[in-house]
């Protein structure tokens, strides 16, 4: 193609020099520690660190994803060897729409054909290629969770947000869970930090449970969740480890350490020459499931011994 002979010829004129990343993310730094620090290993693996011969630019879109097209239109305007967009679909979306002769690799929860990110998961096509967890496919397990920690519930909320492209698939599979359960499902919507504690001050009043739908937003803002569901006692779960490890209740996602890694080493194999359409789709599948007894206790709960023992990490 077109676009993959440009993105290989600059890497051939620039083999004497070092090669440069883009880095486009949805946040910023100190939320995005963890994930970066993955990435990193996963680059170091293939035989890349920053400063010793690869440069990195990076762009932070601070939690405003409206900022996103601007951002990766800088990175493509620096001449980047490849644009890495860690994150979820709007990063990806927004780096495939602005970069389309420089090579791209993604990381995301959803699934990047659904998203028309890629053509194929063995054959992604063009000049992108990446990693994901689904995890967006696990959020009606959450909800599953959450009614064997809650078994006399007759309603429980789920919070959802609606600028997210994958909301709307989210919510169609945790209705039909709902059903098999037996109990009325509330949706609640949020895209902002402010509509945060609104909503945990509604399921207080009501006695429910809390189940966050998979999304970056809600997973980049664990510690501030942890906190409202611990003020206003409410039963909580989501998809990021970040969340319990910060005070919450539980979660139930995929293994994001693992998928930035592998993003990392997309990235060094790409560097060395090899095209993102020869690179397949990456899935990490695995799912972890984390709980805190402290903050059960705290919350007046107690975990049946199937949960605690179905767990991959116990915060005791």
């Amino acid at each position: 193609m077109a676009g993959a002979a440009t993105w290989t010829t600059s890497l051939h004129a620039q083999k004497l020099a070092m090669p440069v990343i883009g880095y486009l993310c949805a946040e910023s730094p100190e939320l995005f520690a963890s994930r970066l620090k993955a990435f990193h290993q996963g680059l170091g693996e293939a035989g890349f660190v920053e400063g010793r011969n690869v440069a990195i630019h990076y762009q932070w879109a601070e939690g405003q994803y409206a900022r996103l097209p601007a951002l990766a239109a800088n990175l493509v305007a620096r001449n980047v060897d490849v644009v890495v967009a860690p994150g979820g679909a709007p990063v990806a979306l927004a780096a495939k729409a602005a970069a389309a002769n420089n090579a791209i690799v993604f990381e995301m929860g959803g699934d990047p054909v659904q998203l028309g990110v890629v053509d194929s998961l063995p054959r992604p096509g063009g000049n992108i290629t990446g990693v994901s967890s689904l995890s967006v496919d696990v959020s009606p397990k959450r909800l599953e969770l959450m009614h064997e920690l809650l078994p006399t519930a007759a309603k429980l909320a789920v919070v959802a947000n609606p600028t997210s492209p994958t909301a709307n698939s989210q919510l169609q599979k945790l209705r039909s869970a709902a059903e098999t359960l037996g109990v009325h499902l509330q949706v609640l919507n949020a895209s902002a930090e402010k509509e945060f504690e609104p909503i945990f001050s509604t399921i207080a009043q009501e006695a429910g449970g809390l189940v966050f739908t998979s999304d970056p937003y809600f997973a980049f803002r664990s510690r501030q969740l942890a906190e409202l569901a611990m003020k206003y006692r409410v039963p909580a779960i989501t998809q990021s480890r970040d969340f319990p490890t910060a005070g919450g209740l539980m979660s139930y996602g995929g293994d994001f350490a693992q998928s930035h890694r592998r993003a990392g080493m997309y990235v060094g194999r790409i560097l060395k020459g090899e095209k993102p359409s020869d690179l397949p789709v990456q899935l990490v599948t695995k799912v972890e499931f984390i709980i805190n007894m402290r903050a059960a206790k705290l919350l007046g709960r107690e975990f049946s011994p199937s949960l605690v023992s179905g767990a991959d990490e116990v915060i005791e």
